[in-house]
């Protein structure tokens, strides 16, 4: 799918605009910007972990990437424009850049500029009507985000136009709008999209410019202007109020990427990753259209003061109302250290009679207070302490096994996956750092006897990102203990940020390698047994973002192994597929997920409102009958319809799930909701018997 790549945390402030043109008048670059582009040449071939010649080849690729930043749906420009800007610059946006000549960016940019004002008034001629549209003709639109083309003919991007507007119109008809107020919504967003696109001045152009450029070395390469630099380095300090998400620019509308642990998002519930939002509501205000917004002032609108509300209307990306417009509030609140804190339960799994005790230490993050640490606070916070704290409470209760649950963990501090890695691995080396000139780092280290050293089970998603991929990694390659779950994300990378005459470079530096000499870069972790993934692998992670650094390998580091656990594997994944078609829980997890996969495969809907009610309605009776199968096997009553389904909570977003959402706070969710947690234990506690079993065997070949 086509992106343009920016994340932001929902916990930043973000700048007013620079002052712009008036819209009929062409946007100019500045002597600054020149020096700026200069300057982020230099850095980029000097400092970069890759080196890329800036010649032709180069040159090509920045086109089409600029292009794609630009017009990503391919909305706006027509194929003739396409041409004419090949036939001008494919070959030699290389040698206007090393000359600092901007010239090529900002005409592009004023060609788009001018197509979608145009575009965007014909949005609202079409709109004037009372009833724009005959929602009884039997026609499709082509959802398909790959499956477009530069289109030649005026005619026909009307026409694909036309067809846009309608399928969104039908949406809001089928989240129970009037049609006047559907239109009347459809008429404020082109309005509001007008006017943001007449207000973008030359450091939105010069931005944008150069992050096409920028992001051709790797995705994590980034410029930052001087007002999405404040907002990047307030973003890092996790100082303001918001809700606690990671947003992308996805076409005209605002993704979400991951949730923040700890976050208000994370603990209210109803916002997930993938979910569009395509409105904004500060308490009881009217609703805010944010489609075709920039990314900046869509985080302006949702950051606010602590315990205020703010209401969000999303497009699930999956659910009983995937596609079709809700609407979630979230008190806004800070993401406090405390909350993003390491915590511990005790599951208890029966097997053959016996039952045991599993130790879950649940990490969202890796998290030191730097300032206590460097004030030599002997209280200071960190996951390291915090973890050690509940293993020594987990071993006082003779726990069997310890699982460290790593799902949704995006990173944080190095030093902390190091020292953490401590805890459970003899003295060695647990991450090697290749840099920009070749040299590799073996600093960080595990230096002490370890904490724990009985069984241990490491539970990671795709949403397992760095530091979370160094900790897995080095349990793998020491064969510490099992890895399970889902690939995990990819991000092998550490970037740095430099300064340049205006703004500052975001610039990836050198990539980690585990103790193997395998990179954790693009390919991430890869599971001892793999269990289903709640997240299209395609769409999140490293590999799914272009121009990402290739896995690779260097020179591994010979470690000591606490046990071998490739021997084993086969009799463990015969025992968890055996066990998991038994499964209700896990079963119906398997079968949502395959629903939702299949979902996915869909490149088109009907642009016939009854048809789509009718969709709608099969959709619910589809994801009845994966719960009603579930109940079933579980010795319950199946329910009856549809409604009584929804009247117990079936359905997301309700009065009821809020409610638990809020409850649940100081509650351990259910093994019953977590069957990949608990399918984890059984797989440990597999592990604890097979190796008994081998043990005996062994003592009994003895005598």
């Amino acid at each position: 799918m086509r992106k343009h790549y920016l994340l932001l945390v929902l916990l930043l402030v973000t700048m007013s605009g620079a002052f712009a043109l008036a819209p009929d008048e062409p946007l100019r670059f500045s002597d600054d910007q020149v020096a700026t582009s200069l300057d982020l040449l230099e850095k980029l071939g000097s400092k970069h972990y890759s080196s890329r010649p800036v010649d032709n080849a180069l040159s090509r690729d920045f086109l089409d990437h600029y292009l794609d930043a630009l017009d990503p749906a391919r909305l706006y420009f027509l194929a003739g424009d396409i041409s004419e800007f090949k036939r001008r610059w494919q070959t030699s946006l290389d040698d206007a850049l090393k000359q600092g000549d901007l010239t090529p960016g900002f005409d592009i940019f004023n060609r788009y500029r001018t197509r979608a004002l145009d575009r965007l008034e014909k949005n609202l001629a079409l709109l004037a009507n009372d009833e724009p549209f005959d929602m009884t003709v039997d026609e499709s639109f082509t959802v398909d985000p790959d499956d477009k083309e530069w289109l030649g003919d005026p005619a026909r991007l009307d026409d694909y136009w036309r067809k846009r507007v309608k399928n969104t119109y039908l949406r809001l008809l089928l989240a129970d709008k009037e049609p006047e107020e559907a239109r009347e919504l459809l008429v404020k967003r082109f309005k509001s999209q007008l006017k943001r696109i007449k207000s973008m001045d030359s450091q939105d152009a010069f931005q944008l410019y150069m992050n096409a450029f920028t992001t051709l070395y790797d995705p994590h390469t980034t410029y930052f202007s001087p007002r999405q630099l404040e907002n990047f380095t307030i973003s890092m300090s996790l100082s303001l109020e918001g809700i606690g998400a990671v947003l992308q620019v996805d076409e005209e509308n605002t993704k979400v990427v991951r949730i923040v642990p700890g976050g208000p998002a994370d603990k209210q519930g109803g916002l997930s990753p993938s979910d569009l939002i395509v409105g904004v509501a500060e308490g009881d205000a009217p609703m805010q259209d944010v489609v075709g917004w920039q990314l900046d002032d869509v985080v302006d609108l949702i950051r606010g003061p602590k315990g205020t509300t703010v209401r969000l209307e999303i497009i699930p990306a999956k659910g009983e109302y995937a596609g079709v417009n809700r609407e979630i509030s979230i008190v806004r609140d800070q993401v406090k250290l405390e909350e993003q804190a390491a915590k511990s339960r005790v599951i208890e799994l029966d097997k053959d009679g016996e039952t045991y005790k599993v130790g879950v230490i649940d990490i969202p993050a890796f998290y030191i207070d730097f300032d206590a640490f460097n004030r030599r606070d002997p209280n200071f916070k960190s996951t390291t302490r915090d973890v050690a704290k509940l293993v020594s409470e987990l071993k006082a209760q003779k726990v069997d096994g310890l699982i460290i649950d790593l799902r949704n963990n995006g990173g944080g501090s190095l030093h902390e996956a190091t020292t953490l890695t401590d805890l459970f691995i003899t003295p060695g080396p647990v991450v090697q750092i290749r840099y920009s000139n070749q040299m590799i780092s073996r600093q960080n280290r595990s230096r002490s006897a370890p904490l724990y050293d009985g069984p241990l089970l490491v539970l990671i998603n795709r949403l397992s990102a760095s530091a979370s991929e160094i900790f897995a990694g080095a349990i793998q390659d020491y064969g510490r203990g099992l890895v399970v779950g889902t690939q995990s994300f990819g991000k092998g990378t550490v970037q740095a940020l430099l300064p340049l005459p205006e703004g500052q470079l975001k610039l990836t530096e050198s990539k980690f390698y585990r103790v193997s000499g395998e990179s954790t870069q693009h390919r991430g972790v890869v599971p001892d047994i793999e269990l289903p993934s709640l997240y299209n692998i395609d769409e999140i992670g490293e590999s799914s973002e272009d121009n990402a650094l290739p896995w690779d390998k260097i020179h591994g580091i010979p470690v000591k192994k606490h046990a071998e656990w490739k021997p084993l594997l086969p009799e463990l994944t015969k025992r968890h597929e055996k066990r998991v078609v038994q499964d209700p829980d896990y079963v119906h997890l398997v079968d949502e997920i395959t629903y939702q996969e299949n979902e996915r495969q869909q490149t088109s809907v009907s642009l016939n409102l009854d048809k789509r009610r009718q969709e709608m309605a099969a959709r619910e009776l589809s994801l009845l009958a994966i719960e009603n199968k579930r109940r079933v096997a579980k010795g319950q009553e199946p329910y009856t319809d549809v409604e009584a389904w929804k009247k117990d909570g079936g359905v997301t977003g309700t009065e009821e799930e809020e409610f638990v959402a809020e409850d649940s706070e100081e509650k351990d969710i259910p093994l019953q909701d977590d069957p990949l947690l608990k399918e984890a234990g059984a797989i440990l506690v597999d592990a604890i018997d097979v190796v008994e079993e081998r043990k005996s065997r062994m003592a009994d070949s003895r005598n």
